[in-house]
């Protein structure tokens, strides 16, 4: 979507961290039957987005601790490679069900995309992207987000959630309809 919207309409797209899910342990969590069971209608939208937009989607075994990807995505941003390893890594968990909680899984993952996956591990076990994270965090909730994926356009319309791309569409039309509005009492 994100690259759509760039293509399309000149967008400037910019991924924030957001734990959707800050309760789960380091090791994750395993989904029972009745939480899979109460999850069933938002996996059955995701996974019909997902199909219509031709994206592979594995529905994991587990929920995983995603804060270590969240934080060695930082360091991706650092080195220039942010997109490219959000995409690798959000492919491992939805594409491939592995575990982004898992070391070896965001060792590949750096490797993968060119990046120093031991520095990497070192950056982020040192502590270093844990207060940036939280800022962002704080941020997001402070635009009242609360959930994923999320887009905010114009600094004031925010987007959550898997969308289809005619959402975007329509919001982009009032935007540019707000816009010429601005401009035309100029």
């Amino acid at each position: 979507m994100a690259e759509r919207l760039q293509k399309e309409h000149g967008a400037e797209v910019d991924w924030q961290p957001f734990l959707l899910h800050p309760e789960i342990p380091p090791e994750g969590r395993e989904i029972t039957q009745e939480r899979r069971q109460a999850m069933m209608p938002s996996l059955t939208r995701i996974m019909q987005r997902a199909k219509s937009d031709n994206l592979p989607y594995v529905v994991p075994g587990k929920m995983v601790y995603s804060r270590l990807a969240l934080e060695a995505t930082e360091y991706a941003r650092e080195q220039g490679k942010l997109h490219s390893f959000h995409r690798a890594v959000f492919y491992k968990l939805y594409g491939e069900g592995q575990d982004i909680g898992n070391w070896e899984v965001l060792s590949d993952v750096a490797r993968n995309v060119g990046l120093d996956a031991d520095d990497m591990m070192l950056a982020v076990t040192s502590g270093a992207y844990s207060a940036p994270l939280d800022d962002q965090m704080a941020k997001a909730q402070s635009l009242g987000l609360d959930g994923v994926p999320a887009y905010i356009l114009n600094n004031k319309h925010a987007v959550v959630g898997a969308q289809p791309y005619e959402v975007f569409q329509r919001l982009l039309d009032e935007i540019d309809s707000e816009d010429d509005g601005e401009n035309s009492k100029g």
